[in-house]
């Protein structure tokens, strides 16, 4: 009588996921993201960083056409990244179809990720900078104002120069500006056009008079001439508030979207790329 011992061999404790190959895809992805970002904004897309800034685009068709640009970047950096990190992965032998094929997929969702995350911790500043975000520097008071803001002000505190120049107006615009800054005057107006209104968007009845009693006093108008400046500046930063947030919320949507096509790319190009290392047809 025999007996029979089976004996079975242990698969290598080796990774099965090929790390070297993952950065190096990450690395290109990321570095290729960069490049075109650049060269979008040479071609005047003006395109947002997928990782910080605000983006100089004043427009929903704008935003649109930068958002379709940096989906088209996310294919492009992500599908080439992908394709590195398949290519160069370790070669797996005697592994089942299905299994290689779930670990190519598998390396280009890292290699994405990867340069995703290098994306956001270190090309934050170049790519702003390269693509017309906002300053690091910047202040915080100008940071936290409306970027429409300045030209509004502008128009409401533009004076009369023809009364100002003699009379009653010039009398009231000496006094008030002998006792408080323009500076000032911007910034209370400031939080009254863009923070302080009610929830339907509009001044309140007092905020309106004393903005319009500022404005006399400032350009020297007549009350009523005030207050039709007044209602038109009122009205246009209404407007243009609904612009910022419908141009948020596209670049918002295009951003998302370039994520999910930029991970499938990936994910396609490393398959292909590790059909390519195997000689697989």
């Amino acid at each position: 009588m025999v007996d029979t011992v089976v004996v079975e061999t242990e698969a290598s404790p080796t990774s099965a996921v090929s790390w070297p190959a993952v950065i190096a895809g990450g690395i290109v992805a990321a570095a290729f993201t960069l490049l075109l970002l650049a060269l979008g904004t040479g071609l005047g897309f003006t395109v947002a960083s997928p990782w910080h800034g605000t983006p100089d685009i004043t427009t929903t068709k704008a935003a649109t056409v930068a958002g379709i640009y940096m989906a088209a970047t996310a294919v492009i950096a992500s599908a080439l990244g992908g394709y590195i990190s398949g290519r160069l992965r370790t070669r797996w032998l005697a592994t089942p179809g299905d299994e290689v094929f779930f670990r190519d997929t598998a390396h280009g969702l890292l290699s994405w990720a990867l340069a995703t995350v290098m994306g956001a911790a270190f090309l934050a500043t170049a790519a702003t900078a390269v693509s017309g975000g906002v300053a690091a520097g910047a202040s915080q008071a100008a940071a936290q104002q409306a970027p429409f803001a300045g030209p509004l002000l502008d128009r409401l505190y533009r004076p009369n120069y023809a009364a100002l120049t003699g009379g009653t107006g010039q009398a009231a615009a000496g006094v008030f500006a002998a006792g408080r800054d323009l500076a000032a005057d911007r910034e209370v107006a400031d939080r009254m056009l863009f923070a302080g209104r009610t929830p339907r968007g509009e001044l309140t009845a007092d905020d309106r008079q004393y903005l319009v009693q500022m404005v006399v006093a400032r350009t020297g108008l007549a009350p009523a001439d005030a207050e039709r400046r007044v209602a038109s500046v009122e009205a246009d930063a209404r407007a243009a508030a609904e612009t910022a947030r419908q141009i948020g919320m596209r670049l918002a949507f295009w951003l998302v979207a370039s994520m999910f096509l930029g991970a499938l790319a990936a994910s396609l190009a490393a398959i292909e790329g590790g059909m390519l290392r195997d000689r697989r047809s």
